[in-house]
């Protein structure tokens, strides 16, 4: 984050903290649906993320001209997830193999694991069942999830150092539906809570992050704009926009109006 982002006025952002590790940026984003791996390429650059999400099952690590080829390893983190997976087996045994591979250099895993192939609505129970597992195994596990402050507390307790609820379907773009319990959510784990997939637009992105939730994965919302690069842009400002918000306070919401100059004591 640039210097008049992070200390306006005396406002100080440390940055979002994932387990050990902390970013500047509290924008992550993907890699699907662009219509290129340059356009793809340069919308991450210009979202000034720092941590970028691939589905390692999309990825042909046999094709000279694949997706990795594109990404500076030295300027991004790579957060392998297990799209495409629809039980904790599956998920489990992909991100043993990602491991297996070296080419991701961390152990920051992003879990998946979907309930239902048409609102792609992860499936809570094996999702709790394989970060389990992974927790043990040593993963820095990022699991998405419902907006379910139950589940969100459950999946704190067994290690997961961040949590992650839908603002609304995947690739839906319809911006988050359901404030409250993201809210809640806040309230009930002490670890970060970064909302993932839904986000349409950067009125979004702002309005999510002025909940005060800690950062928002965005995919479709860029590879699918008209401009991909204008977009990564557009919420690149709009989450430091809705943070900066969040931490400066905002004004009560009143029934009636309030003069912004107050009448007392004024002399005609």
């Amino acid at each position: 984050m640039d210097d008049d982002a992070s200390n306006n006025n005396g406002l100080m952002d440390d940055g979002l903290k994932i387990g050990k590790y902390t970013f500047k940026s509290r924008l992550i984003v993907g890699t699907g649906k662009y219509p290129d791996f340059q356009t793809m390429k340069d919308s991450a650059v210009a979202s000034g993320a720092e941590i970028i999400t691939v589905a390692v099952r999309r990825i042909d690590f046999n094709a000279k001209d694949n997706m990795l080829s594109y990404i500076d390893l030295d300027r991004f983190t790579l957060l392998p997830n297990t799209a495409g997976c629809y039980t904790a087996e599956d998920a489990v045994n992909t991100l043993r193999l990602t491991r297996e591979l070296g080419v991701f250099r961390t152990d920051l895993v992003k879990l998946e694991v979907i309930g239902d192939a048409k609102t792609l609505y992860p499936d809570n129970e094996e999702l709790l069942k394989a970060a389990k597992i992974l927790v043990k195994e040593g993963f820095t596990v990022m699991p998405y999830m419902m907006d379910d402050p139950v589940l969100a507390k459950k999946l704190e307790d067994v290690g997961c150092p961040v949590v992650m609820p839908l603002a609304s379907p995947i690739g839906s773009g319809l911006g988050i539906r359901n404030p409250y319990n993201i809210k809640i959510i806040k309230e009930t784990v002490s670890v970060p809570v970064i909302v993932d997939a839904g986000v349409g637009t950067a009125s979004d992105a702002c309005k999510t992050m002025e909940l005060g939730v800690d950062g928002i994965l965005i995919n479709t919302a860029i590879a699918g704009a008209n401009n991909p690069v204008g977009m990564a842009v557009a919420m690149e400002r709009a989450v430091k926009a809705g943070r900066l918000a969040y931490l400066s306070g905002r004004i009560p919401m009143k029934l009636y109006a309030q003069a912004s100059t107050q009448m007392e004591g004024i002399v005609f």
